[in-house]
């Protein structure tokens, strides 16, 4: 097959040599043989203008028999003769480029990609809702099947075929607790998406090597989460099971399902809130608010801090609380509580605080009916009071203003009052569950200082002179709480 000059990279080559005033293209065949591009030439004056024949004849000497352009061929020309134009870069002929055939694969779901800090005005972006975790829950999808795609072979040209070839593309495959099922590939757990490679394994787990802090942000995971470095202050944890941290946690707000084990202490600065669905145990706490529902240990001090537990506060001998309020249901064992000076301290056992709290919740609500019923009834007063005439006039006419405003009133008396009835009775519930305990005690083998105060089931002791070694306890016969050496 004779192939077109210029078909090898080549300089562009004239399709019909002849006299150079004539009219003339010029052409380029690129490497892969797909595609003719064509500059048109017009005539000088006297000299012969370019013949769609003489193209035709000079492409099928030269076997450019597939994906002929002659429209634009025809275009072209009418430019060229009779707009003495020249014309550049035509195509004038197209083959069919290949087609791939793209085998089947497990592509990775998009939205599990890690999050990746928005470029531009950082100044409007919390860094610390960023993660490099990939947290999926049980039943997400991970990756879909991308079904094979037929490939098509492709035509040069000269006509000759152009095999499609095949791709075979890097896809993902399901790894530890996923599972296929139909088109997707599953998460079987909870947990932290690992990929090994190409292999996608879901760990029930979340291990930090280092500290939480600005490159790891906020941490959220459903299941146990292990913090080898501190907790900086600014960064949130919640946990769908249990949390363990090897160093200081700076406490700004955290929720574990389960237990919390902090080997370093809990440091808040006010505003920081803990909650715990199981048993917590740390070195120290200071200015931390901290509700548990199982047993607190703490090796060393409390300090200035807000403590809830729905069963015990143990502590070491050593171990003393100094300041704040401390509520734990079945009792305390603390090495000293209090000190001579500064921020009081009160020790509540023997009452479910939670009911404490609907208590007092119950009891704002009646005082704000209270003001409002109260308010209501001096308006009516007011009412009644004024002058005969208003009276008289209001009587004799039941559809004028201040009788229509009088009797709007009376509806809101009516039902301010029933809603006083309804809280009245839940708080009355709440208090028939208030007292938890009857048997806690507060054991202090050191001192208590004065100015302590302790309460067991809602019976109050102030501390006048500082106790050692001592153990305080409920006397339900005498209705007081009672002392006695440890």
């Amino acid at each position: 097959m004779e192939e077109l000059p210029g078909s090898n990279g080549q300089e562009p080559t004239l399709l019909l040599p002849g006299d150079r005033n004539d009219s003339n293209v010029r052409i380029l065949v690129p490497e892969d043989k797909l595609e003719i591009r064509a500059d048109f030439y017009p005539p000088l004056a006297g000299s012969k203008p370019l013949d769609a024949n003489s193209i035709a004849a000079a492409l099928a000497r030269f076997n450019v028999v597939h994906g002929v352009l002659w429209e634009n061929i025809v275009h072209a020309l009418t430019e060229c003769n009779l707009e003495r134009r020249f014309v550049r870069n035509i195509p004038i002929a197209r083959g069919d480029p290949p087609v791939k055939e793209i085998l089947e694969y497990y592509q990775l779901n998009p939205a599990l990609n890690r999050n990746e800090t928005a470029r531009g005005d950082s100044s409007r972006i919390d860094h610390r809702s960023y993660s490099p975790f990939v947290i999926v829950k049980k039943g997400q999808a991970l990756a879909k099947l991308k079904s094979r795609r037929e490939g098509k072979d492709g035509r040069d040209v000269y006509g000759t075929v152009i095999p499609h070839g095949t791709i075979r593309p890097e896809g993902v495959v399901g790894g530890a607790n996923t599972r296929k099922e139909g088109k997707y590939i599953y998460a079987e757990i909870n947990g932290q998406l690992i990929r090994d490679k190409n292999t996608l394994n879901i760990q029930d787990s979340l291990v930090i090597k280092g500290p939480v802090d600005y490159r790891t942000g906020h941490i959220m995971f459903p299941g146990d989460v292990f913090i080898e470095g501190p907790v900086s202050d600014g960064f949130k944890i919640y946990s769908g099971s249990s949390v363990t941290i090897k160093q200081t946690f700076d406490v700004t707000d955290a929720v574990t399902k389960k237990d919390l084990v902090v080997s370093g202490g809990l440091i808040g600065r006010g505003r920081a809130l803990v909650k715990v669905g199981g048993a917590l145990k740390t070195r120290f706490i200071e200015n931390c608010k901290v509700a548990c529902r199982k047993t607190i240990e703490v090796d060393t001090d409390i300090v200035n801090s807000s403590v809830y537990t729905m069963e015990k506060l143990v502590m070491s001998d050593q171990g003393k609380i100094l300041g704040g309020e401390i509520y734990a249901v079945q009792g305390v064992h603390a090495g000293g509580i209090g000190k001579k000076t500064g921020r009081e301290t009160r020790i509540h056992c023997g009452v479910d605080f939670t009911a404490q709290q609907e208590k007092e919740w119950y009891n704002y609500q009646l005082r704000i009916v209270a003001a409002k019923l109260h308010k209501l009834r001096e308006l009516l007063a007011a009412e009644s009071g004024g002058p005969d005439e208003s009276a008289a006039g209001a009587a004799g006419n039941p559809g004028a203003p201040g009788t229509e405003r009088r009797e709007k009133m009376e509806e809101t008396l009516a039902r301010l009052e029933e809603e006083q009835k309804k809280i009245t009775l839940q708080a009355s519930a709440v208090l028939a569950r208030l007292n938890a305990d009857e048997n806690a005690v507060v054991e202090v083998p050191g001192e208590i200082a004065s100015g302590t105060l302790i309460e067991i089931c809602q019976v109050a002791f102030f501390v006048s002179d500082p106790l050692k070694h001592v153990r305080v306890r409920l006397d339900r016969k005498l209705g007081k709480l009672t002392t006695e050496p440890l």
